[in-house]
C-alpha cells in the first residue's frame, strides 16, 4: 500500500517560523514533524511514499532525498501554485495506480498507527465506500468538530446530523481513487466539499481516535509538543 504526506501548505500561523523553514521541517522532540510520519509509515511497512510541496519546496527534498536512509523509497509532486488537499492529492494519483492509498498532512502529530491501513483499505473494497477518516475529540480551538461518526454503522455523518458523536477530522484519511477522478488536474481543489458530497451518499466510514493528536498549526502548539516529545 502506498501513502501520501501533505506539504505543501504555506504555515501562515506559523509565521514568521515558517518565512524561511516549510512547515513540515519544523523540528518537535529532536526531528523534523515531516519524519516522525516517514517513520512511522516505513515501520507498517509502508515504504513508497509522495510528498507534495509547494512552499520552500526544495528544502524537503533536500531534506529527505530518495528517502533511502529512512528506508523509503520518495517521490515528488511538486505544486508550482498551491493546489490545496483534493487538488494536491489528485495530482498526485498516477503514483497509486487503481488502489486505495492513505494520505496524512504533514503539520499534524498522532500516534496512530498506520500498520491498520491495509486491513481498512480491504474493508473499503467490500463495503463500497469511497473513503475512511480517522477522527478525533474536538480539540479546544476548534470546539465544534466537523463530523460525526455513527457509532452504530461505523458512518461519517454531516456536523449537522442528529446521530452520533462531534467529532474532528484527524488529517488522516484512506482514499479510493475515484473520489478524485473528477477532478481536473493542476486546479486548486479543497478537500472538505469533496467529502461531504460523499458523506451525503453515506460514501464515508471513520474510526475515533483516542490516543495522542496535535494539530500543529501555531508556535504555541509547536512548543507544547516539543516539550512533550522531548521529555519522553
Amino acid at each position: 500500500m502506498r501513502a501520501m504526506i501533505l506539504a505543501a501548505g504555506r504555515g501562515e500561523r506559523m509565521r514568521p517560523l515558517t518565512d524561511h523553514t516549510p512547515k513540515p521541517l519544523l523540528q518537535v522532540g529532536g526531528k523534523p514533524l515531516i519524519v516522525w510520519h516517514i517513520e512511522r509509515l516505513v515501520a507498517a511497512g509502508m515504504t513508497d511514499l509522495v510528498i507534495n510541496h509547494a512552499w520552500l519546496g526544495q528544502q524537503i527534498e533536500h531534506a529527505l532525498g530518495d528517502g533511502s536512509r529512512f528506508g523509503a523509497r520518495i517521490t515528488y509532486s511538486p505544486e508550482p501554485r498551491p493546489l490545496e488537499t483534493a487538488g494536491g492529492i489528485a495530482q498526485a494519483l498516477p503514483f497509486f495506480g487503481n488502489k486505495p492509498f492513505l494520505v496524512i498532512n504533514g503539520d499534524i502529530w498522532c500516534n496512530w498507527n498506520p500498520v491498520q491501513a491495509q486491513a481498512i483499505a480491504a474493508n473499503l473494497a467490500e463495503q463500497s465506500k469511497s473513503a475512511w477518516l480517522l477522527l478525533v475529540d474536538n480539540p479546544p480551538h476548534h470546539p465544534d468538530g466537523d463530523f460525526r461518526l455513527s457509532t452504530a454503522s461505523g458512518l461519517v455523518l454531516a456536523q449537522d446530523h442528529e446521530d452520533g458523536v462531534p467529532l474532528t477530522f484527524a488529517g488522516v484519511g484512506i482514499y479510493q481513487p475515484e473520489l478524485f477522478k473528477n477532478l481536473p488536474a493542476g486546479q486548486a481543489a479543497p478537500l472538505a466539499p469533496l467529502l461531504r458530497q460523499a458523506i451525503s451518499r453515506q460514501h464515508i466510514v471513520g474510526s475515533h481516535h483516542q490516543g495522542s493528536w496535535v494539530d500543529v498549526g501555531t508556535p504555541e502548539r509547536l512548543t507544547e509538543l516539543d516539550h512533550k516529545l522531548s521529555a519522553t
